[in-house]
C-alpha cells in the first residue's frame, strides 16, 4: 500500500536521467544519535521494486548509532532504488523514531523497578509496526488490541454503577486467559478495586505523591500503573513511587521521526548526495 501510495502508475522523474537496466549501489546512513529500528522493513520495500536485488544491513534493530554510520548497503536496478528510496526511509524513520524515543524513557528510569510501557496510541494500521519499535526501544508492549487484555477505564466504571460494580462484573464474566485492569482515581477507588478482586489498577493523571500514598496502601495486594501527565523531565520521579509500570502514550504518538537518508555510491564509493530528496 505504501509503495502504491508513493510510486501509483511509475515515477516520473527517475527514468528521464537513469537509463533503464543500470545497476549500481547505495547506502542508508543515519544523520543522528538513534537507535535502529526497521530493517527487515525497508528490505521489503526495496525487493518488491527489485526483487532480484540486495538489501545488506551493516548493523541490527536494537543497535545504537551515531550520526553518519551507516545502516545497510542496497544493490541493484537503480531505478528501482530511487523509486523505493522515500518509501522506505519513510517506515525507517518512524521506527527509529519510535524505538530512539522509547530507549529515553527506559534509559530515563535505569535501576528502577519501574519499566516502561507502551499504549494503543498508535498510527492506525501500523500497531504491530509501531509496538514492534517500542521493544526494540526497551519498553514493553500493553495490549495490542480490545481483545486480549480487559481495562476498565473510567467511562467503563462510570456505567457499571462505579468501581466494585465494575470489578466485580468484570471478574464474574471475563474469560479465564484475560487478566482484568482497572483505572482508579482516588486512594479510596484503589482499596475498594482491590477489595473487590481487583489486582491491576491504573492510576492515571496521579501525582507522585497521591501515587506513593496507594503504593504504601496496596502495592504488595496489586500491580500499580502510572499514566497521564508523564514526560522525560518527570518520569523518574514517577518510578521513585515504587509504581511497577508507567505507560507512556507518547512513545507512538509523540515520537519524532529519526533523520536517515539514502546516497547513491559513485563508482568510487563516493556519495551522491540524494539523500535529501522530498
Amino acid at each position: 500500500m505504501a509503495i502504491e501510495e508513493d510510486v501509483g502508475p511509475g515515477d516520473a522523474t527517475t527514468p528521464l536521467v537513469v537509463e533503464a537496466g543500470r545497476q549500481g549501489d547505495a547506502v542508508i546512513e543515519t544523520r543522528q544519535k538513534l537507535v535502529v529500528c526497521g530493517l527487515e522493513v525497508a528490505a521489503a520495500v526495496f525487493g518488491c521494486l527489485d526483487p532480484a536485488g540486495d538489501f545488506e544491513p551493516v548493523v541490527s534493530d536494537g543497535d545504537r548509532l551515531e550520526p553518519g554510520q551507516p545502516m545497510a548497503r542496497v544493490i541493484g536496478d537503480l531505478r528501482a532504488i530511487l523509486a523505493a528510496e522515500r518509501t522506505a526511509l519513510n517506515f525507517l524513520g518512524r521506527l527509529c523514531g519510535i524505538a530512539t524515543q522509547a530507549k529515553r524513557y527506559v534509559d530515563a528510569v535505569a535501576g528502577m523497578r519501574a519499566r516502561i510501557v507502551d499504549t494503543r496510541k498508535t498510527l492506525p494500521g501500523w500497531r504491530a509496526l509501531d509496538k514492534y519499535a517500542t521493544a526494540v526501544g526497551g519498553a514493553v508492549n500493553h495490549r495490542v488490541g480490545l481483545y486480549d487484555g480487559i481495562l476498565l477505564k473510567d467511562n467503563h466504571v462510570a456505567l457499571a454503577g462505579g468501581v466494585e460494580a465494575a470489578v466485580k462484573a468484570a471478574i464474574a464474566e471475563a474469560p479465564a486467559n484475560l487478566r482484568i485492569q482497572i483505572e482508579v482515581e482516588s486512594e479510596a477507588d484503589a482499596i475498594k478495586a482491590v477489595d473487590a478482586g481487583a489486582d491491576f489498577l491504573l492510576l492515571d493523571n496521579r501525582t507522585p505523591e497521591e501515587i506513593e500514598s496507594i503504593v504504601t496502601r496496596v502495592g504488595s495486594r496489586a500491580l500499580l500503573e502510572a499514566s497521564g501527565g508523564i514526560n522525560l523531565d518527570n518520569v523518574r520521579r514517577y518510578a521513585e513511587t515504587g509504581v511497577h509500570r508507567i505507560s507512556i502514550g507518547a512513545l507512538t504518538h509523540s515520537a519524532p521521526g529519526a533523520d536517515v537518508a539514502l546516497e547513491i555510491l559513485q563508482s568510487g564509493g563516493e556519495n551522491t548526495s540524494v539523500g535529501a530528496t522530498r
